[in-house]
């Protein structure tokens, strides 16, 4: 549950390009309702604004120069502040402006990273004319990640983020607990093993040992799976694929320790113990078993997206030819 990567961000702009400029220009015009160069600019014209879209982060206006007139307005957890600096900085080479003045039109830039927050981030810039006749530019900076969030109306599940992320490194944490009693119950029964090394022991004595090394291990890739997948990693849950590798890798945890457990009892029936011959072949088919099943999900899972993702990009390329039209 961890942040969207940059990978992710881009990959879901793409997909939904043209949503997000139509938001993006509905914004934009809703901004030029205002008329924003009859009187100094104040925070309130923004107060609705940064309710209704908790993305945008920076909103100033420009002259038809590319110097920036106003100073900042930025938005912060939905609370408008006026700052005090980026008043007659030099905009004029900024994409927002350099490709406004040429098209004439609204202009929305591609992705790119954003000085104030670090962030992937998307400029929109609107011409626009005051009842005295003079032009100005206003644009707006807006987090890519949170508009892509909100867009997909992932806004209040990323807000319980911390509280799930604690609750998972907490069980995280207990399972590596066991494990560590697991390894030194391990170490316990070598010492035993060597210090009767003179004496008769047990054949069957390491497999005990062996068996809780295999539960071990099992515990502690399950608890490896669970913090790669719940705590360090982003999770897209609007993606198949990130479920199917949750899974998937669950699944294997499981298959790698049944298969030891079940070549541990089949040693065991070829020292002598013929009661195990029966649980052991009875743990080789479930092996293959779940091996199958696995095979079966994985594939079904790649067929059923890859017919998703055909149809969102049909149905997105149809909605954009219309609009060219």
């Amino acid at each position: 549950m961890a942040a969207m990567s940059y990978l992710s961000v881009i990959e879901r702009y793409h997909e939904y390009e043209n949503l997000v400029h139509e938001l993006l220009e509905s914004i934009l015009v809703g901004v030029g309702d205002v008329n924003l160069f009859d009187k100094p600019v104040s925070a309130k014209v923004f107060e609705d604004m940064a309710v209704s879209y908790p993305f945008v982060e920076l909103i100033y206006l420009l002259d038809e120069q590319g110097i920036q007139v106003s100073p900042n307005i930025s938005v912060v957890n939905q609370q408008v502040k006026l700052l005090n600096n980026g008043k007659q900085a030099d905009r004029s080479q900024r994409p927002y402006f350099t490709q406004l003045s040429q098209a004439n039109t609204a202009h929305i830039t591609r992705p790119y990273l954003s000085n104030a927050g670090g962030g992937l981030c998307l400029s929109a810039s609107q011409i626009l004319t005051s009842s005295t006749g003079e032009t100005g530019i206003v644009v707006i900076d807006v987090n890519l990640t949170r508009l892509i969030e909100f867009m997909m109306g992932d806004s209040a599940r990323r807000k319980m983020s911390p509280f799930f992320k604690s609750i998972y490194a907490a069980i995280v944490l207990c399972l590596f607990v066991l494990v560590t009693v697991l390894m030194w119950t391990v170490t316990l029964d070598i010492y035993e093993l060597f210090s009767q090394a003179s004496a008769r022991h047990d054949p069957l004595q390491p497999f005990g040992i062996i068996i809780f090394l295999t539960l071990a291990l099992a515990i502690f890739d399950l608890g490896k799976t669970i913090l790669e997948e719940e705590v360090l990693m982003h999770k897209d849950i609007f993606r198949h694929s990130s479920t199917r590798r949750t899974i998937t890798r669950f699944i294997s945890t499981i298959l790698i320790a049944i298969s030891i457990e079940a070549l541990l009892t089949m040693f065991k029936a070829s020292l002598g113990e013929k009661q195990y011959i029966e649980p052991a072949i009875l743990m080789m088919l479930a092996v293959v078993g779940l091996l199958v099943g696995l095979g079966i999900y994985v594939y079904l899972g790649a067929k059923a997206e890859l017919l998703l993702t055909q149809t969102q990009a049909n149905r997105h390329g149809g909605r954009a030819e219309k609009n060219t039209l």
